[in-house]
C-alpha cells in the first residue's frame, strides 16, 4: 500500500499495534473520525505492526467492528516504505493528491485533527 493509491481521497494511515495502550486508547477516536468525514471523501486504513500476531490483529478488528480497512504488515515492508515507522502508534493524514501533510507520533489531537481534515476536504 502506497500513498499513490490513497489519491482522491483524504486519508488517515495509522500504524498500530494491539500490544500498544495509546494505539488501543485512541482507536475509538479514530472511528469517530472515520465515520464522521467518510461520506466527504475520507479514508483511513489501519496498518497493524510485523510483529503483531494476525490473529489477535484480526480479534481486535471483529470485536472493536473497526469500519476501515486493517492492513497487516507481516513483512514490515509497509512500515519502510512510510520511512521506517517503529513507533506506535504513528499516524499520517494525506491529501487528495496523495501528499503526507501530517505525521503524529503518539496519538494525534483530535480536534486540531479534524479541523486539518477539513481544510483538505475543502480542497479542490
Amino acid at each position: 500500500m502506497t500513498s499513490t493509491q490513497l489519491q482522491g481521497k483524504v486519508s488517515l494511515v495509522n500504524f498500530w499495534a494491539t500490544s500498544c495502550t495509546t494505539c488501543v486508547a485512541e482507536m475509538p477516536e479514530i472511528v469517530t473520525t472515520y465515520n464522521k468525514y467518510k461520506d466527504r471523501g475520507y479514508e483511513t486504513m489501519a496498518v497493524a505492526m510485523s510483529y503483531d500476531p494476525p490473529s489477535y490483529v484480526v480479534n481486535f478488528a471483529q470485536t472493536r467492528q473497526l469500519p476501515f480497512k486493517v492492513a497487516i504488515d507481516n513483512t514490515g515492508s509497509v512500515a519502510r516504505a512510510w520511512g521506517e515507522v517503529q513507533l506506535t502508534p504513528t499516524t499520517f493524514l494525506l491529501n487528495k493528491r496523495g501528499e503526507i501533510v501530517k505525521r503524529y507520533v503518539g496519538a494525534p489531537n483530535f480536534a486540531e485533527l479534524h479541523q486539518l481534515i477539513e481544510k483538505l476536504l475543502a480542497e479542490s
